[in-house]
């Protein structure tokens, strides 16, 4: 049984992988962090993870930039890995996980759906194919409470167009402020946030008479509960790196 720490536990999140992880028999949840401190699932939640005091074989963090070096510390103190599901991080967080990383199994991705990273995949695989003959857009779509634009993921399918290409593309994310046509080595990353919409990723290889249209669409939050369990098990007992969704797609 796989003893599972939560960073965040009394968020959104939080609460849905508490109940994902409730229903598996190969894993239990044994403490929370988060600020509020309210314990309603049978497990003790810590205000910081200095005040936990329960052993555990990985964390699993969803909550907020601001808790992350005090996160990876407490898993390097403890030598477990850390899942780091946590979005809007900076180039400098994630400098700071691959610091860590050189002791401990650090595992991040912006989006832990298994789809999503297939559609890296395919949209890598596509950029490679189609090259400097389509122009790029992508188009991301969150409910009104998302507080960062673009998305990460927004961001983590651009860098795998990036991959495919044979330049260096730049990232446009607006188009207001300058009168001038598109630049064909550019991708265009547009945000849109609304109501309830849980996430929704279009890439836009658009060509001369034709577009071709790669798409996810997520109905719920379970899915990246679901995938950050899965990449939680699936690190533990891994050497001390990073890793990412391509790690565990491949390994599966």
């Amino acid at each position: 049984m796989t003893r599972i720490i939560l960073c965040g536990c009394n968020g959104k999140m939080g609460r849905m992988l508490t109940q994902c992880i409730a229903a598996r028999d190969d894993c239990e949840v044994v403490a929370g962090f988060d600020v509020n401190t309210a314990s309603t699932a049978g497990y003790p939640v810590f205000n910081t993870p200095e005040n936990c005091s329960v052993e555990a074989d990985v964390i699993i963090d969803f909550s907020h930039p601001s808790s992350l070096k005090n996160v990876l510390s407490f898993a390097k103190s403890r030598n477990i890995p850390a899942v780091i599901c946590t979005t809007g991080l900076s180039e400098d967080d994630k400098a700071m996980m691959a610091t860590f990383a050189a002791d401990i199994p650090v595992f991040f991705s912006a989006n832990m759906s298994i789809g999503v990273s297939l559609l890296a995949e395919l949209a890598r695989k596509a950029a490679s194919v189609l090259g400097n003959d389509f122009d790029v857009e992508i188009i991301e779509k969150h409910h009104n409470q998302k507080v960062d634009a673009p998305s990460g993921t927004a961001l983590m399918l651009a860098d795998a167009v990036k991959d495919g290409l044979s330049y260096e593309p730049t990232y446009v994310y607006e188009r207001q402020s300058k009168r001038e046509k598109r630049d064909p080595h550019e991708i265009g990353i547009s945000a849109i946030r609304g109501g309830t919409i849980v996430g929704e990723h279009d890439i836009l290889f658009c060509g001369r008479d034709e577009v071709i249209t790669l798409s996810h669409h997520a109905a719920s939050k379970e899915l990246f509960a679901v995938g950050a369990i899965n990449a939680a098990l699936f690190l533990c007992g891994k050497p001390a790196g990073m890793y990412n969704m391509r790690d565990f797609v491949s390994a599966v």
